[in-house]
């Protein structure tokens, strides 16, 4: 997405949540401990992936979106479909997005990544991609200049 900015990614604390239940000192009751809202989010709103489980291996995981933000009111905390977050985006200013992985055979659920979408996001990547191509032309004609001569 053109406007996701500050992404926050979880792998590393995933991987050291699956560390600690293969060694045991964490039951598997601990990390499978999906709420039926967030199961019932992962239905409907979800979207399916080709990952496996890291639990049961034998469902593939679903990726929920959660939005967050003081423009959204009564709509905080909502599950969204990746095809309706680029238009939040474009009609808000910030938004966060909680994306989490969700297993609906064995309830495993962990947060994958966090980030910000929002048309804020727009006018400073926009400024910053032209005052680059402004000094990548100015250099491309510098460079075509030195080789005329």
């Amino acid at each position: 997405m053109r406007t996701q900015r500050q992404v926050v990614d979880y792998s590393l604390q995933k991987r050291a949540v699956l560390r600690e239940l293969l060694a045991g000192r964490v039951g598997t009751y601990d990390v499978c401990d999906a709420s039926p809202y967030l199961k019932n989010a992962a239905r409907f709103h979800g979207e399916p992936t080709d990952r496996r489980c890291p639990i049961c291996r034998s469902e593939n995981l679903t990726l929920v979106h959660y939005i967050y933000g003081d423009e959204l009111k009564q709509s905080a905390g909502q599950a969204r479909t990746l095809a309706e977050l680029p238009v939040l985006a474009m009609t808000l200013r910030e938004f966060q997005v909680f994306v989490v992985e969700v297993c609906l055979g064995c309830d495993w659920n962990h947060l994958v990544e966090q980030y910000l979408l929002g048309r804020d996001g727009l006018t400073a990547e926009g400024d910053g991609v032209a005052e680059q191509d402004m000094a990548g032309a100015e250099g491309t004609g510098r460079r075509r200049r030195e080789a005329q001569r």
